[in-house]
């Protein structure tokens, strides 16, 4: 296998692997494992590695082709004023739903983030949410609400979202594709 791979020793107990966005192979590993452990763990995960480093590289190669639209200035402040009227009235209409009650709710314009929900009940939404489906904003909204309930991402949080939105998973599973596109637009890369 070609690639130079990146061996990252700590306290851990067990062995993983790691692919970047950026096509890097990680290995962490604990301590006192010996090279050539570790060697044979890279071995036998050669097939894998290879498997999700071209995916990687080829979603590299997309992006150089074709590259996004930067949002200016402009642009993500018309986004944060369509979210600052829609958002909060999404909220407004789910919370009695989720059966919670919540703070202030801000907009930003965040590279990482599509919300979160501070331990006060303040609602944090990203203006970048008005360019996804409402189902999406929906579902956003609907997971923020829910930390009210649960600060946390465990059976029992997944199972009041689901309450709430039963096909929740469909607006999850589309962020997980194309969120990352709408994303680069605050960044390019």
């Amino acid at each position: 296998m070609p690639t130079e791979i990146k061996v990252i020793r700590s306290s851990r107990k067990t062995l993983s692997l790691e692919i970047t966005k950026e096509a890097q192979v990680l290995v962490r590993a604990p301590y006192r494992l010996s090279q050539l452990e570790i060697e044979r763990f890279v071995q036998e995960k050669a097939v894998w590695i290879e498997k999700h480093l071209k995916a990687v590289r080829n979603k590299l190669e997309d992006r150089q082709k074709h590259p996004v639209r930067l949002l200016g200035m402009e642009d993500i402040q018309r986004l944060a004023d369509e979210a600052m009227s829609v958002l909060p009235a999404k909220a407004t209409y789910y919370a009695p739903k989720v059966g919670v009650a919540f703070g202030r709710i801000t907009i930003r314009n965040q590279r990482t983030r599509w919300g979160s929900c501070s331990g006060k009940g303040n609602l944090n939404f990203n203006c970048l949410l008005m360019l996804a489906p409402e189902y999406v904003q929906d579902y956003v909204v609907v997971h923020e609400l829910c930390h009210r309930l649960e600060m946390n991402h465990s059976a029992r949080f997944w199972n009041e979202v689901e309450r709430v939105l039963p096909d929740y998973r469909i607006a999850k599973r589309w962020l997980k594709e194309h969120g990352e596109e709408i994303m680069r637009r605050m960044t390019g890369k």
